[in-house]
């Protein structure tokens, strides 16, 4: 179909200067534009039987006029006609709002189709729209008519016109585009026809299995693109192949002090298989808090270094750093690892003695922070580059520490769940591992829903927990007192606890203190020196306080629930039974919904999912940087089963040799080069 794409909208009968201008402001500029410009859904006209009508549907009826209609005028320009007519053996009565011109056309025994609002309660229909029986327009209406997003003064009627001009002259050339294997394996309707009955169906049916065609070509090329993204990028970033010694690895797993679980034991494998093959390793790897991602991290560090690598690990903050660095130290250092810490924080001797042992190889492996990818940070040999929580990073400081080593393989990793959807959407690019199973013996974190007026009570349950030794988290939405939201903020909260609890320490974090105070508070909570910490989100991601056991979430509802679940992975990380209280007031059932599933689930897969179908893809990452495409007929929510058939036909297919080599799949090759996805590259 390239010639279609080439083709200007303007060869059309009626489309001249004005029009072409206006089309092209809706983004239809060819005639492929014009075809692939698919309905956002269909009127019905189809004539319905009164019996399989529902209350409050629209429907198209078929009747004969039965009596005189009657006109009532009230108010300035108002007007409602009625009129009794016979359908099915049933009189009914229809009604017409501010339309007093149509009493001419309803003589009695006058035959009409009325498409229209019908109310079973009192056998009326609200009519939008009459056509007489016998006239030309009555024959259309028996069919599922498009409706189309429109702009300008470009119509319905215009752009139907147009759609079925294009199709009588057009039709013939619009090419398979599908190998023709796949359209066979999966029975999909021919390209050609799909485009016709998606825009004219036969009937529902017809329109479905359109729908599904078109459906399944759009998430094909989209991840089409996607597969030919990752090879280009293996290609031209060939890796090391690491020589592993198995045996050793298996000994440092049998040396831990806990099983690895079912899927722990999975994303090992899978990480390590790609640490041994030839191209550089660029995996995401998920998993929800305290599902056993550090131990993952530090299997895969300990197979780097025993095949003769270095291993870099890079954190947000500074604390975090130091967490991690006390607990890699104690896995690795009696298997002869050396780990050291790289961060703004160190004096200046320390660090020029760390970068020395780095670029000599006497450090094993690094844990730091963006320290790690200043300009005088050499490696000697850097084969394992990981990111902790890899979306507060930019691309380009993931990219300088890639380029530390000679194509290392690089692992994200996150602990927001993300719905596999999404997962092999917006990480199309990289491979996903996740780990889905908590270690046994967790004891999950007891949440409950309370109403504002209900806090005085959580305060005592919470004087409760203090008094065992125990420490609390309150997290509040914003800094400070704003006057277009009514919300408890951050200041104001630590006010009001620091008098209901003078006998504790209360501290106060927000995103506007400088990181070094940010970190004083935190190491102080960390210590104990506060009993309770008011925050914004700012702890979602971080610290590791085991003896954190109760939060309270301020104005829960303003949060969507994977952030709530996020906040909520702060306590639970200790032995000890832990609480979680939303403190919300929803006006909304969406607002309710929410804090009804945060209470009777603690699975954030289970979560993201249903903060997907209750919020969206494009809220669920932000809109803003969600990188999530824009489908004309597909929806990432309905249709996830045929993108992950979509992902597995195109991977296979841009492994294949024929590919890139064949007549067969020469549009498939012109549409790539035409998004810009090739550049002339050829693949053996």
């Amino acid at each position: 179909m390239t010639e279609l794409h080439q083709a200007p909208v303007s060869l059309l009968h009626g489309v001249g200067e004005e029009r072409a201008k206006a089309l092209a402001g809706m983004g239809i500029e060819s005639i492929a534009d014009l075809l692939e410009y698919f309905p956002s859904r269909y009127e019905d006209y189809r004539v319905r039987d009164l019996t399989e009508v529902k209350d409050g549907e629209r429907v198209t009826l078929a009747g004969t006029v039965y009596g005189e209609p009657s006109v009532r005028f009230y108010g300035k320009g108002k007007s409602r006609i009625s009129v009794k007519l016979v359908m099915d053996r049933v009189v009914v009565t229809a009604v017409w709002f501010n339309q007093s011109f149509v009493k001419n056309r309803l003589a009695p025994g006058k035959e009409v189709l009325l498409t229209g609002k019908w109310d079973k309660h009192k056998l009326q229909i609200t009519v939008s729209e009459m056509t007489e029986a016998d006239s030309e327009r009555a024959a259309k209406r028996g069919e599922l008519a498009p409706v189309y997003p429109l702009r300008g003064d470009v119509t319905h009627a215009i752009l139907r016109k147009l759609i079925m001009q294009a199709l009588r002259q057009y039709g013939k050339e619009i090419a398979e585009i599908l190998p023709a294997d796949i359209v066979e394996r999966y029975r999909l309707m021919p390209r050609a026809q799909a485009i016709e009955a998606i825009h004219f169906p036969a009937d529902a049916e017809n329109g479905r299995q359109a729908r599904r065609r078109i459906m399944f070509e759009e998430l094909f090329l989209f991840q089409l693109k996607i597969q030919t993204l990752r090879r280009i990028n293996r290609q031209q970033t060939e890796g090391t192949a690491l020589n592993i010694p198995m045996e050793e690895v298996r000994q440092f797993v049998s040396s831990l002090p806990f099983p690895l679980t079912e899927a722990q034991k999975r994303v090992v494998k899978e990480i390590l298989d790609d640490m041994r093959a030839p191209h550089s390793m660029n995996r995401l790897l998920q998993g929800d808090v305290g599902s056993g991602k550090t131990v993952v991290a530090a299997i895969a560090l300990l197979a780097a270094v025993k095949a003769g690598y270095q291993g870099a690990l890079m954190v947000p903050t500074e604390i975090l750093a130091e967490q991690h660095l006390q607990s890699l130290t104690s896995l690795l250092s009696p298997h002869g690892v050396q780990v050291a810490l790289l961060s703004g924080s160190l004096t200046a001797k320390r660090r020029r003695e760390v970068i020395g042992a780095l670029q000599m190889g006497l450090v094993d492996v690094v844990v730091g922070t963006h320290a790690l990818i200043q300009e005088d940070v050499f490696f000697s040999r850097l084969g394992l580059v990981i990111t902790d929580e890899q979306h507060r990073f930019g691309v380009e400081q993931r990219r300088i520490l890639r380029n530390k080593g000679l194509t290392p393989d690089v692992l994200f990793m996150t602990a927001t769940p993300i719905p596999r959807t999404l997962a092999i959407t917006a990480f199309g690019d990289m491979d996903v591992s996740t780990i889905d199973q908590m270690p046994a013996g967790r004891k999950p974190i007891e949440t409950t829903w309370k109403k504002h007026e209900q806090f005085p009570a959580v305060l005592e349950q919470m004087r409760a927990e203090l008094r065992r030794g125990r420490q609390a988290y309150v997290i509040c939405p914003l800094i400070e007192e704003s006057e277009k939201l009514d919300v408890q903020n951050a200041i104001d909260v630590h006010a009001q606890l620091t008098q209901v609890f003078p006998e504790f320490g209360v501290g106060l974090m927000h995103g506007r203190l400088p990181a070094k105070e940010k970190d004083a508070v935190m190491q102080a909570f960390l210590a104990g020196e506060y009993a309770v910490l008011v925050s914004t989100t700012v702890v979602e991601v971080g610290v590791n306080v085991p003896n954190a056991t109760y939060m309270v979430i301020y104005d829960a509802e303003r949060f969507g629930l994977a952030q709530l679940h996020q906040l909520r992975g702060r306590v639970g990380r200790g032995s000890e039974q832990s609480f979680c209280v939303l403190i919300a007031d929803p006006k909304s059932e969406i607002g309710k919904e929410r804090m009804r599933v945060m209470c009777e689930t603690t699975d954030g897969f289970e979560l993201s999912q249903r903060d997907l179908e209750l919020r969206g893809p494009g809220d669920f990452f932000g809109t803003k940087q969600s990188g999530l495409p824009e489908f004309k007929v597909a929806d990432l929510m309905s249709d996830y089963k045929a993108l992950e058939v979509a992902r597995q036909e195109t991977a296979r297919l841009v492994a294949e040799r024929s590919f890139w080599q064949e007549e067969r799949f020469h549009w498939l090759r012109q549409y790539l080069r035409r998004e810009g996805v090739l550049d002339g590259t050829v693949f053996d």
